[in-house]
């Protein structure tokens, strides 16, 4: 039977979820994204070279994958045609491997403004967004007078739409002093279309034929469960549905062909943005920073860091349904004589085993710890299981077992041969 795999980040995001995507995508034939956009940015190392994505499947580095971005996700066409660009100069190609669905919404010229533009007035309310444009669209395609891909199919179309369009975002930017658009951005809009052109499909029958023919599919999720606008830290969020289920609804494949679960965490917790961190440690972020570690590939944001928490990944295994761990960042802890890990929280002094909804409450949370030795060696050069330090399989194991699904990957370092399958 083909698989049939969902990958999803089990934290913030930033859990290594694109090195782990281009690991699988050797054994899987077709890569698919299904939700965010361009404020996603997942790195793969190959050989000497980095690659940084933000809306093409990492899937694409591997020769011979179809990689397909589906309906639940929003485009910028402008920083999607840079990024093909990118691809082409390095000597990737994509011509009839990369396709991207007909009815996925555009982040129009606009959307970035009033991103920009809200989160500047918010004051003490801010988000944290990267100010792509991402939740601006998002809201325009719930009120149904978004725009999508298959729109620019016909130029003149297009040209009228927007100009329409950007009008009326003006008259709401005059109204509360925000910064307008100019209608000179509409012919990098067109530009971009004429390049995206060939691309565009109908990416749910051409899901289907894919399964038809049997084919392995990988489904790439984008940042993770905590930022899922259902689920996650509201409203500290992104604009999509982060968790398994929008894999589905994002691509057109009905939850019954799913055939497994993955979920990425690092061995520590990171996040980006505003919002509640319950174990955040000022040393651990202080070292790893030091390290040149855990800034953002999309903003260049330093991360904050904290202790692993396992109240947070046992909810992750929930709701998403995660069958196996990938656990990446493990040789981030190399030099530490003892680690922690949050088994549980504490507010107004009684026990939480789940993350509260309301954000306030989570916010007054306490962590309760468990300390585990550290090993203080290097792991990064480890090539098995068996390889690496006990007290690291220790921490591994238990990291698991509070987690409650199966430790089947670990990732050592950034490359591709850095990964141990168990």
């Amino acid at each position: 039977m083909a698989s049939r795999t969902i990958l999803v980040g089990a934290q913030w995001g930033d859990e290594g979820k694109g090195k782990i995507i281009d690991v699988l995508s050797e054994s899987h034939n077709v890569i698919v994204r299904s939700q965010g956009g361009n404020n996603a940015g997942h790195t793969v190392e190959v050989g000497p070279e980095k690659f940084i994505l933000h809306l093409i499947p990492s899937g694409i580095l591997r020769k011979g994958t179809t990689c397909i971005i589906g309906n639940g996700t929003v485009i910028d066409p402008v920083a999607l045609g840079k990024e093909l660009s990118m691809l082409h100069g390095r000597g990737i190609r994509t011509q009839g491997r990369l396709f991207i669905s007909e009815r996925a919404h555009l982040v129009a010229p606009y959307h970035p403004a009033i991103d920009k533009s809200r989160e500047k007035s918010a004051a003490k309310r801010k988000i944290g967004t990267t100010g792509r444009g991402i939740g601006p669209t998002y809201g325009d395609k719930i009120a149904r007078v978004g725009l999508r891909m298959h729109e620019l199919r016909n130029p003149a179309g297009l040209r009228a739409a927007l100009k329409k369009r950007i009008g009326e975002a003006n008259e709401l930017c005059r109204f509360n002093g925000w910064e307008g658009v100019s209608l000179d951005v509409v012919k990098d809009y067109t530009a971009a279309a004429a390049v995206l052109r060939p691309y565009i499909a109908d990416t749910v029958s051409l899901l289907h034929k894919l399964v038809e023919k049997d084919r392995d599919i990988l489904f790439e999720g984008a940042q993770g469960t905590f930022l899922d606008i259902d689920f996650g830290t509201y409203p500290y969020v992104t604009s999509s549905n982060t968790t398994s289920g929008g894999a589905c609804t994002g691509s057109g494949l009905p939850p019954h062909h799913v055939t497994k679960v993955v979920g990425v965490m690092k061995a520590y917790t990171t996040r980006v943005g505003e919002g509640p961190l319950p174990s955040d440690s000022s040393e651990l972020a202080d070292l790893l920073h030091g390290m040149g570690r855990e800034f953002g590939a999309t903003t260049g944001r330093a991360r904050r860091c904290g202790w692993f928490d396992a109240v947070l990944t046992g909810f992750a295994r929930r709701v998403n349904g995660i069958d196996d761990l990938a656990v990446t960042n493990i040789d981030g802890l190399d030099t530490f004589a003892a680690v922690k890990v949050c088994t549980g929280y504490r507010l107004d002094g009684k026990k939480q085993d789940t993350p509260p909804a309301d954000i306030g409450d989570f916010a007054r949370c306490q962590p309760v710890y468990k300390t585990f030795k550290g090993w203080r060696r290097d792991t990064s050069g480890c090539k098995s299981w068996r390889s690496l330090p006990p007290a690291a399989r220790d921490y591994l194991k238990a990291i698991a077992d509070l987690t409650g699904a199966r430790l089947a990957i670990v990732s050592v370092g950034p490359k591709r041969e850095q990964t141990l399958f168990l």
